[in-house]
């Protein structure tokens, strides 16, 4: 999956327009391992990436509970969490336009200080649709985090530890996740899942504090134009390159089975033959300690076995542990989440930190256009995945997630397709 060449002509004049790396700073200037301010950055994006995390899907693991609470079906409640991630999807690319303008980290604050308020008001939602209008509200503002922190990265950090950089920010999404479905699932077992999510947002508050402290002053950030023909024409360019476009359906392929898997879960493990209490299921998302160490080491993972070679291995581990998952047995459907886990956050990596790489100029906006199919393809897998289960248990949602990771597949093997003709094409 080499990248392809957009053209020339098309990439000058948004190039100049845009916010880029300054060409001139030495690699030397920007962040690297063992470096100054490496550590205190890896830290203020890990805690964002707990925050943006925790409060997305602070309703996933509640799902069993808020139907009974308001009486409605899985699909139903299944909204309060695709409209959070829907709303991420719809306004990621006007926030990374802000973020070109008024700088990485000024967006990625307000951002967070925004979806924290929200956070705070979701217990009180007297009613599914003004609970699923807040999680819109919310999965909205935290639009402005994702696509900022890996623009920030691609021009803060060295080339070399880019893979890594972003791997330790996807690694907070995971510690989020689990964290805040752990948290969710003890509490709600006690004092009702209004009070689980309150806790949740009192600990999102207590991260974005602690990364508005944290984060350097970017020294690389130039600030770009908010015209809309420059934006335009910026994710013309981008949409034009075949190895983003393949990019971008990757990270939604992966995301529409970790979507549907995760949000069904707790229907299945609530459920006969398991039965576990709503505490054990929150704690079965420790899994998600799997998926930090994936998404942190993807960077040796892309250094053994190239971009395609990864993304084959976790498209495989993902398939693996979907049909693991299909056995009546507890042990088993737990080493399915494993694999699952494993395989989805390596893929989130591998995907996400090539998007940053291939991306020639508007990085944010390249970004964005992936955090965006990511976030559409969450929303299709939990809205997708809820039906599939409604209509044929768990082996509906199974086979929605084995025709993504076919999709994956599919889309990496058109990838290794079109190197070998470039190569063949060079040496000709």
């Amino acid at each position: 999956m080499t990248p392809a060449s957009t053209g020339a002509s098309t990439t000058v004049g948004a190039a100049s327009a845009v916010s880029a790396p300054d060409p001139a700073a030495p690699s030397e200037s920007r962040m690297s391992p063992g470096g100054p301010g490496y550590r205190r950055m890896s830290l203020a994006l890990f805690l964002a990436g707990v925050a943006t995390f925790a409060l997305l899907y602070s309703t996933q693991a509640l799902l069993p509970l808020i139907s009974g609470d308001f009486g409605v079906s899985a699909s139903d409640a299944s909204w309060t969490v695709a409209a959070a991630t829907g709303g991420l999807a719809v306004f990621v690319l006007p926030m990374s336009a802000l973020s070109e303008r008024f700088g990485r980290r000024t967006v990625m604050t307000v951002s967070l200080a925004v979806a924290v308020t929200v956070g705070l008001l979701v217990p009180f939602a007297p009613s599914l649709p003004a609970l699923v209008a807040l999680r819109a509200v919310q999965g909205a503002a935290l639009a402005g985090l994702p696509a900022s922190a890996t623009a920030y990265l691609a021009e803060e950090v060295t080339p070399r530890a880019l893979v890594t950089a972003i791997g330790l920010f996807v690694a907070g999404n995971s510690v989020g996740g689990m964290s805040g479905r752990i948290v969710t699932g003890w509490v709600a077992q006690e004092w009702g899942w209004r009070v689980a999510v309150g806790v949740v947002g009192a600990l999102a508050v207590a991260c974005a504090v602690a990364f508005r402290l944290l984060l350097p002053e970017p020294r690389h950030f130039r600030p770009g134009s908010l015209r809309p023909r420059v934006l335009a024409r910026t994710v013309r360019d981008h949409l034009a390159n075949p190895l983003l476009r393949r990019l971008y359906a990757i990270g939604a392929l992966f995301m529409t089975v970790f979507g549907g898997v995760y949000t069904v879960i707790g229907y299945r493990l609530t459920g006969a033959p398991f039965s576990l209490p709503q505490g054990i299921v929150g704690s079965v998302f420790l899994v998600y300690l799997v998926g930090t160490v994936s998404a942190s080491t993807a960077g040796r993972l892309v250094g053994r076995l190239g971009r395609r070679g990864a993304l084959y291995l976790a498209g495989g581990t993902t398939a693996a542990g979907l049909l693991l998952s299909l056995a009546p047995s507890l042990p088993l459907v737990l080493l399915g989440l494993v694999l699952i886990t494993a395989g989805f956050f390596a893929g989130h990596a591998v995907a996400s930190s090539a998007v940053g790489k291939t991306a020639a100029h508007g990085r944010a906006q390249a970004s964005a256009l992936y955090q965006s199919a990511y976030y559409i393809g969450s929303s299709a897998g939990s809205t997708v995945g809820a039906v599939a289960f409604h209509a044929q248990g768990w082996a509906g949602t199974v086979a929605v997630g084995l025709l993504a990771v076919l999709g994956v597949v599919a889309i990496t093997l058109l990838g290794s397709r079109a190197a070998r003709r470039e190569r063949y094409a060079v040496t000709a």
